[in-house]
């Protein structure tokens, strides 16, 4: 049992550190830099949405802003079966040369996305949210990594920001995230992009699935065509924190279940002698992270058993106790704290019981393909 007990922490903390760590460290022995230079490829910017009149206009008017040459700029707006105003302000926006494809019928993003496509006309492709803000310069730094012909498709960096302006105090998980995408980026390549604000070439997406999420499977593509998947510090997507606990637990929830549809959709990515050090990554980062909830639970049980015979092991489980209970404590009353490590326990218990939800939910066959924006 204490060998269960030991193999759950070291399984855990490889998940959260040693894999960073094994990264670090590949970094030196093989790091790839990207050959990024200013250049003005064709782009298509898509933009999906579904019920968005409270949100629409300020995206619109932030992508009207960015500085890129407008005759190589095509800019579509998608709408996934809006029924409020959604479509009706961007018509708008047609004097500004603004692209909309109104869906009658819900299909899913994925879905909209994929008809977007069939009218795009750049060689380069970015996908936005709605409630995603960029700089000026954002498209300009996105698109130039495409200077470099290894690079199949690009991730923004994310910056949530809270109520009051300010990073929230789930900021402390993205910035990891961040981080940990640097750190593939820089030895091999990443194995998952921001959703919300994101760039590919469109020989990427010539078999673009309508039913899987459009983030995690463009990386796929682009691995099996040969081509790198980088993230660039310089690209920011601007989000702002999702309004309650259980709207974000729900978010957490929808994203996890539609990874694990794709990553069991796409195991032959695996196979190290086809892919590598993807292999690895795709392991480490995707289903060893996502296995976290089970390693946590026998820890947590094998460590109460040991307890009955062990100060020591007393002592241990008293931590996890302490820990789990400032995390409910926080979620219950939705606290947040300045200090951001203080806020680490909830984010933790919250990420992790949503990746357990999603493996309940996918075990019994259940799947995702429509979605609700988030109210932020």
């Amino acid at each position: 049992m204490e060998l269960v007990f030991i193999i759950s922490i070291a399984c855990i903390v490889f998940s959260y550190f040693g894999y960073p760590a094994s990264l670090y460290i590949l970094s030196f022995m093989s790091s790839k830099s990207v050959n990024s230079n200013i250049y003005y490829p064709d782009v298509t910017f898509i933009i999906t949405a579904y019920n968005e009149e409270k949100n629409i206009r300020n995206k619109i008017n932030n992508t009207l802003a960015i500085r890129y040459p407008k005759d190589k700029l095509q800019i579509i707006i998608a709408s996934d079966g809006s029924v409020d105003k959604t479509v009706k302000i961007a018509e708008e926006y047609k004097i500004n040369g603004i692209e909309i494809i109104n869906r009658l019928e819900r299909a899913g993003k994925e879905n909209t996305q994929k008809e977007a496509i069939k009218i795009a006309r750049g060689e380069i492709l970015v996908f936005s949210d709605v409630a995603t803000m960029l700089e000026a310069e954002g498209l300009v730094q996105i698109v130039s990594n495409f200077s470099d012909n290894s690079v199949g498709c690009v991730s923004s960096e994310d910056r949530l920001i809270g109520k009051n302006g300010k990073v929230s105090g789930e900021g402390f998980y993205v910035r990891y995230e961040m981080w940990l995408r640097r750190l593939e980026s820089k030895c091999n390549s990443i194995v998952g992009l921001s959703g919300s604000f994101f760039a590919a070439r469109k020989i990427v997406c010539d078999d673009f699935s309508g039913n899987m999420q459009s983030d995690f499977r463009t990386v796929i593509s682009s691995i099996k065509k040969g081509l790198r998947c980088v993230i660039d510090p310089k690209a920011v997507g601007y989000y702002v924190d999702i309004k309650g606990n259980s709207k974000e637990f729900d978010r957490k929830v929808r994203t996890v279940l539609r990874g694990l549809t794709v990553y069991f959709n796409h195991t032959e990515l695996l196979n190290i002698f086809k892919y590598g050090l993807f292999s690895y990554q795709y392991f480490c980062h995707k289903l060893l992270r996502w296995t976290v909830p089970a390693f946590l639970i026998v820890a947590f049980l094998s460590n109460a058993i040991i307890s009955v015979h062990s100060p020591s092991y007393m002592f241990i489980l008293f931590l996890q106790i302490l820990f789990y209970g400032m995390a409910l404590i926080n979620i219950k009353y939705e606290r947040e704290y300045s200090l951001n490590i203080a806020n680490v326990p909830k984010y933790f218990l919250v990420v992790n019981a949503s990746i357990a939800m999603a493996w309940w939910k996918y075990m019994r066959r259940q799947r995702i393909v429509l979605w609700n924006s988030s109210e932020r």
